[in-house]
């Protein structure tokens, strides 16, 4: 894991860790694009959303031995082999609501290339609490939203997923036990890259200003590409080659400092405009960048170009983490439905518009009553809303989106019905309506909450096994 220049100490002098996903469902090819371009120590893979928790929560509550991002296991097939010839070690929280089955097929496909004997996976677990909710509660632990104080037990019965964020300690501690691929739930994407670096430098949790500079390492690596010219808005045009973007790295050194930096040939650019995007990216607070292991002050970040496509980090200063750990919550909320059609020239967004009109009429009609109904038209106003102003008689075509929620499924139901009708008994030009009927799909609202750390972290476990 050390350059060969390591100091006398044994702990490396540098330590590089590359980012390979920043969601579930990112570049597939990324991972191994990292692996096979240059040298890197760690891989790490981030695959978790708020929103993704529901949905492998959804999975498990199908199969048992589901609720975990698949295609990691997959992907795990692929590069173990490379990984452990190269002695590169993976972190990720694809492990979702169900990391030790996650580890189990890992574990699987690392027997099938061979990879037995040869490698330790290591099983992060303690962050779900489904089973532990009304204990929590009877316990005095309301898991209040954040936002507006409400007590969860008000949607304790439609809660679908409930999960701690857990910080760099567990990852660390099964690094310490010699895995090659850590798999855990919900922890915070940043200690997916910090945790390599306080295992390879030996820092002290209680070295604020190191763990602070880690977090920001993790921050911008987290989300795959949008730190080396994806999804960049400053002349978003002049970056090269996206076909084959190459996603960043994070090139550490044991005082904290590090370089953002992408193998050489790689497409993309990493560059100071490139990294502050991300910096800002999902930003509150600035001066209190809060994870379970220590928070950070993003206004004490200073930059500077380190020569092409390397941007240097250094001055990051930091302090003790709250007294508290963030819940993630997904509870149902009731029910969606979205249809579209798109009416030609002329006068399309007029005949939108009214085909819009003649649908509220007849939903009107037949008592269908929502909690809201969002009529966009899409090529005009569907992103800045009436920011966008009336759009000119000659746009030669528009998309009409009507979208309805509600808590009566019966109703969403019976709208997806009223949609097609549109296309012979509406306004003219009707083009581009396939697909069938909308489908119904249930709501699954976020509730953020907070919880005394004393309460959940002593449940946190940690398991090194041979594959």
């Amino acid at each position: 894991m050390s350059d060969k220049g390591a100091p006398s100490s044994g702990r490396p002098g540098r330590v590089r860790v590359a980012s390979g996903q920043g969601f579930w469902g990112d570049d597939l090819e990324a991972p191994v694009r990292q692996i096979e371009g240059g040298q890197i120590d760690y891989l790490m893979l981030d695959y978790l959303a708020e929103v993704t928790m529901s949905i492998m929560q959804k999975q498990r509550s199908r199969d048992p031995r589901a609720g975990y991002a698949r295609d990691f296991v997959a992907l795990m097939e692929r590069i173990l082999p490379a990984c452990i010839e190269r002695g590169i070690r993976v972190v990720t929280n694809a492990g979702g609501v169900s990391p030790e089955e996650c580890a189990r097929a890992v574990a699987e496909a690392g027997r099938r290339v061979g990879a037995g004997g040869g490698a330790r996976i290591g099983v992060v677990t303690g962050d779900d609490l489904m089973d532990r909710l009304d204990d929590l509660a009877s316990a005095g632990h309301p898991l209040a939203h954040m936002e507006t104080g409400e007590p969860l037990a008000s949607v304790r019965d439609r809660v679908r997923s409930a999960n701690l964020y857990l910080g760099a300690r567990p990852i660390v501690r099964a690094l310490e036990g010699d895995a090659t691929v850590v798999v855990t739930g919900r922890s915070t994407d940043t200690a997916l890259t910090y945790a390599p670096l306080v295992h390879e430098f030996g820092w002290s949790w209680g070295d604020w200003d190191r763990l602070a500079s880690g977090i920001v390492a993790g921050h911008i690596n987290e989300c795959g590409a949008q730190a080396s010219g994806g999804n960049c808005s400053a002349e978003w045009w002049s970056i090269p080659d996206l076909s084959e973007v190459g996603f960043p790295i994070v090139e550490a050194s044991p005082d904290g400092s590090f370089v953002v930096t992408k193998h050489s040939g790689s497409g993309g650019a990493v560059s100071l405009r490139t990294v502050k995007e991300q910096i800002l990216y999902e930003m509150g607070d600035p001066s209190i960048y809060i994870t379970p292991d220590a928070t950070a002050d993003f206004t004490t970040i200073r930059l500077e170009e380190d020569g092409s496509d390397r941007v240097r980090v250094h001055g990051v200063r930091g302090a003790p983490p709250t007294d508290y750990l963030k819940v993630s919550v997904a509870y149902g909320a009731g029910y969606k439905a979205v249809g579209t059609l798109v009416y030609a020239w002329p006068d399309a967004a007029a005949k939108a518009r009214a085909g819009a009109r003649v649908l509220r009429e007849r939903m009107d009609r037949l008592g269908l009553a929502f909690d809201q109904v969002l009529v966009e038209l899409v090529g005009w106003d569907s992103t800045h809303g009436h920011l966008a102003g009336h759009p000119p008689p000659d746009i030669p075509e528009v998309q009409l989106r009507v979208g309805v929620r509600g808590g009566d499924r019966a109703a969403v139901e019976r709208f997806t019905r009223e949609i097609a009708p549109l296309v012979l008994t509406g306004p003219p030009s009707v083009t581009g309506f396939s697909g069938g009927r909308p489908r119904v799909q249930e709501i699954v609202a976020y509730w953020p909450a907070l919880i005394e750390r004393t309460a959940v972290e002593p449940k946190v476990s940690v398991e090194v096994r041979e594959l």
